[in-house]
Parts: structure tokens; sequence; C-alpha cells
């Protein structure tokens, strides 16, 4: 694979995309229905992927597609019109990567599809992918059924559909921000204390298009630590004691675990805010 599509190229995740593929010797096509705020290394095609015929045309002549074009959260739309883009968008990309035979498509799901934000506590941890499905908004649900989706297009197709289950995706400006956290861990529960840095999300995105995998599958995708600066059994003790600990767990090992990442996709974090925070 050379040419790689990136929709949602002006967001905050696809310019990084656009940017590490381009470093890494591919060719990038990248796709916005807005113009990026700032150069990002490629010029963007403008469409809107609600129209089937347009993601017709972005998709033509590339060999994979890095799908991360979607509303990225919920509240941001009423919730019917977060979930029909949000299906409409995917349904489009999907069926036009299919019937213009790529060779792959990875996409961005959510770790809101795990039962994000855990105001009921989570049945075990390290949350895992099986953890799922527990959607709790119509944005979360939308990504659920997109995965289901993803499983039949690649039944169907035979093309290989990675899902990326994303966690909070933030970068070096917003982790000064964490200290305010670290006095009521209750603050950020709602994901576990979690986050990825916007760079390793990028990477992942690459490792999608070049891992050795088949069918339909889907990986949670986080940083190796937690938001907070106390030890992650000391935060699920605290603020979730019922919750069963699967496994042991680092001093600040993240709670949303990337086990599978790491063995499928060769995923690896390499960025923390404690690189930044003294």
């Amino acid at each position: 694979m050379t040419t790689i599509c990136v929709t949602g190229a002006s967001g905050r995740l696809g310019r990084f995309a656009v940017t590490e593929l381009l470093g890494h010797g591919y060719e990038v096509v990248a796709t916005d229905v807005r113009a990026p705020e700032r150069d990002i290394g490629a010029p963007v095609l403008r469409a809107d992927l609600t129209d089937y015929g347009q993601a017709v045309e972005v998709l033509q002549d590339v060999d994979a597609v890095v799908h991360l074009a979607n509303i990225p959260a919920p509240d941001i739309y009423p919730p019917v019109t977060t979930f029909t883009a949000n299906t409409t968008m995917n349904h489009n990309v999907f069926h036009a990567a299919t019937r213009l035979g790529l060779r792959r498509v990875v996409w961005a799901s959510s770790e809101t599809t795990l039962g994000l934000p855990f105001d009921t506590p989570p049945r075990y941890a390290p949350v895992d992918e099986d953890h799922y499905p527990l959607p709790t908004t119509s944005y979360a649900l939308s990504k659920v059924v997109t995965e289901t989706m993803a499983e039949h297009f690649a039944a169907w197709s035979g093309v290989p559909f990675v899902a990326l289950r994303f966690s909070n995706i933030l970068g070096p400006t917003e982790y000064q921000r964490f200290p305010e956290f670290w006095s009521d861990p209750t603050t950020r529960r709602w994901n576990l204390w979690g986050y990825i840095d916007q760079r390793d999300a990028a990477t992942a995105c690459r490792l999608a298009l070049e891992a050795d995998v088949t069918a339909s599958s889907s990986h949670i995708i986080a940083a190796a630590d937690t938001v907070m600066d106390r030890p992650s059994v000391d935060l699920l003790r605290e603020v979730y004691p019922d919750t069963a600990l699967k496994r042991d767990v680092g001093e600040h090992e993240t709670l949303l675990s990337i086990d599978r990442a790491r063995r499928v996709l060769g995923f690896n974090p390499e960025h923390s805010w404690r690189q930044y925070l003294s």
C-alpha cells in the first residue's frame, strides 16, 4: 500500500495522521469537510462524506483509507444529528472502499463503546476489548453500530477492517491541566483516567495499515499510563471498590488495556505527560 486517503484530515488526529504517513513514505490523499487551520503537509480535498458520491470520489485511486471523519464526541450536536451523520459517513466510506477494492480500512471507533462514562462501575479492570458493547450515548451507539457494519463489510468483501478505540486524544498543551485532577480522582473517573497522545494515536493509524490482520478487528488505543499521579490500583480501590482487578498492574499503568494493540499491531506508546511535567 502506497497511497492512503485520510478522512477528517483537518481534525485533531487527522493532521497528525497525515504527518505520520508522509514521514514513513506514503502518499496521502487528505480530505475533510472543512479546510485545515494550518498547513498539514498535503492539500486537503473538500468533501462531505454523508454524500455517497463524494465518498466514492475521494477514494478513487488509493490503496487504503484511514477514516477519521466523524462528529468526535457526544454533546456537540443533538443526539439524532450525531448518530445519523456518523453512521451515514461510515457506511458510505465502507461501501465505497469495498466497491473500489481498497486493500484495508482503518477507522476511528471509540473508548465510549466500552461503557463510558463509567457512572456504573466497570465489571473488571483493566477494561479490555471484551468489555463491549456498552454504549451510553447516541455517539457511542454510532460507533457500536459501525463496528457491526465493519464486521459485515469485511465478511462480504474480504477487506480487512481495523477499528481503533481511541481514548481521550490530547497533546502537550493539555497536559498542563492534569494537576487539577489529582486532588479529586472522581473528576476523571469517566474513562478510568485514560488518555492517548495525539502522536501515538497517529502512529497507531499507521501500524493498523501495516499489521498482519484479516477480517474485522478492534483495538483499544490508550497511553501506557493514566492522567493521575497516584498508583492505578489505589485509584480503582477508592473510586470503584467493587470492580474486580483481572491481573496485576504497574504503578501508573493504564486501566484501559492496550495488550491486544501491543500484540497484534505492535503498538507501544512513546509519549506521556510525565515527559512534560515534573
